[in-house]
């Protein structure tokens, strides 16, 4: 059955530099190429941010992240305004700008936004939920 699925970024980041943290069915479904994998410009903006704060623990390039995630074969979803004005109702489950976006995002397309926080799980039964190792 073909499935569309966004990443949000922390499991786009494992996706990419770590997918022994995810499951072996997560790493079948995202290799699956019957299935359609979003990444969010949202999340290569916050990879940026989070690199520009050079912290110790945080170690990515937005270039390369965005260049291995084209090359993974990954299909980007652009920021559309009407994703951010999705985002005016939603109800404040989190303060996140990039979650919220995520999840509308998640409601436009419509597609399944698997992420590690579970937070998320209370906007919509499209969120699914990763446990990560």
């Amino acid at each position: 059955m073909r499935s569309t699925f966004l990443l949000d970024t922390n499991i786009l980041l494992c996706a990419l530099i770590a997918p022994e943290r995810l499951s072996p069915e997560i790493q079948g479904q995202l290799g699956n190429s019957d299935n359609t994998v979003y990444f969010s410009a949202a999340s290569i903006w916050e990879i940026a941010i989070k690199a520009s704060l050079n912290k110790m623990d945080f170690s990515f390039s937005p270039e390369d992240i965005y260049s291995l995630a084209i090359a993974t074969g990954f299909t980007e979803l652009t920021i559309q305004a009407q994703h951010t004005i999705r985002t005016e109702n939603m109800p404040w489950h989190h303060r996140d700008p990039f979650d919220r976006l995520l999840i509308a995002q998640t409601l436009s397309l419509p597609a399944y936004l698997l992420t590690s926080d579970k937070v998320l799980l209370q906007y919509t039964e499209l969120v699914q939920l990763i446990v990560l190792k």
